[in-house]
């Protein structure tokens, strides 16, 4: 990388670093090109060089938070030996992932986070580019030794990544009835029993 690239990198940097700290302090309302420029000291010229406007800003930020957590929960999978153990380090590394960053968890679990990831799915599905998640990789090995029920795979992702999501979004909320350290305790055996074959046609 030339000196020019590393500089121009380096910018997008404290740009990205800069759109997080304004949106933690002021919400998705204050993340203004003002707001940024103002707060980073780089000029508006580059940030719509690096990202084309604030939208653009704020879809990169998106993006690099969300490989960010895919990173860590795939790391945790790949360190499990049991689709048992491997649930539980998923709720554990998701939650305190959201406990450390929790104003990147705010912005990956807002309504804007939510329409976009909506769209590049019907988009993915239009070009016929979908592919397998790493999480589906994972979940069918298991599913091919017995552990796990033959589910679809959007069941199988309701079932084990909503509890975990719908507490992140709990917790990021406010509510005080939200508690990060239970829910890491209590929603791993939960989810394991809605996905274990020995539970996944129980007799009437």
């Amino acid at each position: 990388m030339s000196p020019k690239q590393q500089r121009g990198a380096a910018t997008a940097e404290v740009l990205l670093d800069t759109a997080l700290r304004v949106y933690a302090e002021a919400g998705e309302q204050g993340l203004t090109v003002s707001a940024v420029t103002r707060a980073s000291g780089v000029s508006l010229g580059s940030l719509y060089h690096h990202f084309g406007s604030i939208d653009g800003l704020l879809d990169a930020l998106t993006r690099r938070w969300l490989n960010e957590l895919l990173g860590e929960l795939l790391g945790a999978l790949q360190q499990t030996r049991t689709a048992r153990t491997g649930i539980r380090a998923l709720t554990r590394t998701y939650l305190t992932f959201t406990q450390k960053h929790p104003a990147a968890s705010r912005l990956l679990h807002s309504s804007r986070a939510d329409r976009q990831n909506m769209t590049q799915a019907k988009e993915l599905r239009d070009t016929q580019e979908a592919r397998v998640s790493a999480f589906g990789l994972w979940i069918q090995t298991h599913v091919d030794s017995g552990e796990v029920a033959p589910l679809p795979q959007a069941l199988m992702e309701s079932l084990v990544l909503g509890p975990i999501v719908a507490t992140a979004r709990r917790w990021l909320s406010g509510l005080d009835d939200a508690d990060l350290e239970e829910a890491m305790r209590v929603l791993p055996d939960r989810i394991w029993r809605s996905i274990a074959i020995e539970t996944a046609d129980p007799k009437p």
